[in-house]
């Protein structure tokens, strides 16, 4: 079995390899291609994730290219973690919203639109190469914003499943606080990428006993603290949601917290160059510790589940992933990609059936799916009126003054990733 990562010189990645080394009874990779543009991010990282290999016993050879088409020729999976523009761009993201008063995030609002906008493209590109390459290779993207960059490889005809780290987060932390293992824990877990809610969680499977009520009476608060939202709110939702929902039910709290900080993106980039560093060391062969607040937790259980489960039929039978909806919302279109628990194998996902989200959060999900819409259109044919017409159509936004600011301040920080502008 052959694995290509795309974007394999992230400092993410010996989080990857450490769960490929793990985890090989499952997904038992006989080469594995690391292909990114940045040769000496690339090699420190490669030779760490040889060293890892080794520490572990795995027989698996590791390859490191700059060539993408040589990386993907014969691959059986390809995995996205591309960040076009790198950090640099992120901080962008993360900094012009909050200067016209909306939230600064490189996954939701404007930020979250300007990372599509860069995206879609350069996935679209990588994706026709893989099917060329091998038309039956599954593309699984954690290319962020993952619901909008699925959605666009998907309605391009690609076996493209996206995937996200948030619910298998949540997953581990119930399991540790009700004290069973994290496979026995099954998430009703329902929404877009970074915007879902646990509407149940059982025991056993699906159609296990719901201990949401007991979760959250007994563990309220910390899941509260987790979440940086009340408790009181919890209890009145009766749901749990993801943390991302922060940005939308504390929006100007979030602003007033952002601004007066340092934005992630410089936190991040302080962290990889220290992570660089350690990588660099030939007598490291695990993933250090900082590298879990680097982000990406649990990243590597979930891509193995995955792509066990797509290339082989193993894995767990049920996983979290983004799909298309196929009646599975039934206010949302068919072709709208929601993520969902699914049944997971070698033909792709299968949606389980959702019961019928509270108006609550059923109306925000569809007011972001028409987002998300618009933010492909814009996307795959720019032009400044679609860019205006996605963020007016946000909820973050959603004014005409703060979008028409909004599209000229993205215009003038993504050009030189814009091929119409």
């Amino acid at each position: 079995m052959k694995l290509t990562v795309v974007g394999g010189g992230s400092t993410y990645t010996p989080e990857l390899i450490d769960g490929f080394a793990r985890l090989r009874d499952t997904l038992p990779v006989e080469e594995l291609v690391l292909v990114d543009p940045a040769a000496e991010r690339l090699e420190l990282v490669g030779g760490l994730a040889r060293r890892i290999f080794a520490r572990q016993g795995h027989g698996g050879r590791i390859v490191t290219t700059a060539d993408l088409d040589a990386g993907i020729d014969g691959a059986d999976a390809v995995l996205l973690q591309l960040r076009v523009g790198g950090q640099a761009a992120r901080r962008q993201d993360e900094t012009w919203p909050l200067e016209c008063g909306c939230v600064g995030q490189e996954t939701t609002g404007a930020g979250g639109l300007a990372k599509a906008l860069r995206t879609v493209p350069v996935v679209l590109d990588i994706a026709e190469r893989v099917r060329r390459a091998n038309p039956r290779a599954w593309i699984i993207d954690f290319t962020n914003p993952v619901g909008i960059v699925t959605r666009a490889l998907l309605h391009a005809g690609h076996r493209a499943v996206g995937l996200c780290n948030v619910a298998i987060g949540l997953q581990r932390k119930f399991a540790a606080r009700l004290g069973v293992q994290p496979a026995d824990v099954h998430l009703g877990h329902v929404g877009l990428n970074h915007l879902t809610w646990e509407t149940s969680v059982r025991l056993g499977g699906p159609e296990g006993a719901n201990v949401l009520p007991k979760l959250l009476a007994e563990h309220g608060d910390a899941i509260a603290d987790d979440l940086r939202l009340p408790r009181a709110l919890l209890d009145r939702l009766g749901v749990v949601p993801s943390y991302y929902l922060r940005y939308y039910y504390a929006h100007d709290e979030v602003v007033r917290d952002l601004r007066g900080k340092p934005s992630r993106a410089e936190e991040v980039a302080a962290m990889e160059s220290e992570l660089l560093e350690m990588y660099g060391d030939p007598a490291l062969d695990e993933k250090p510790a900082l590298l879990a607040r680097r982000g990406g937790a649990y990243y590597s259980e979930a891509a193995v589940d995955l792509a066990a489960a797509l290339l082989s039929g193993g894995g767990s039978p049920y996983q979290v992933v983004n799909t298309l909806n196929k009646g599975t919302l039934p206010f949302l279109a068919d072709d709208a990609v929601i993520e969902v628990q699914a049944a997971v194998g070698p033909t792709g996902p299968v949606p389980l059936p959702v019961p019928e989200p509270d108006p609550l959060y059923a109306g925000l999900i569809a007011n972001v799916t028409a987002y998300e819409e618009l933010a492909l259109e814009a996307a795959l044919r720019g032009g400044r009126d679609r860019v205006f017409r996605a963020l007016l159509a946000h909820p973050l936004i959603g004014q005409y003054g703060y979008a028409d600011t909004l599209t000229d301040r993205l215009i003038a920080h993504n050009r030189e990733h814009l091929a119409w502008a």
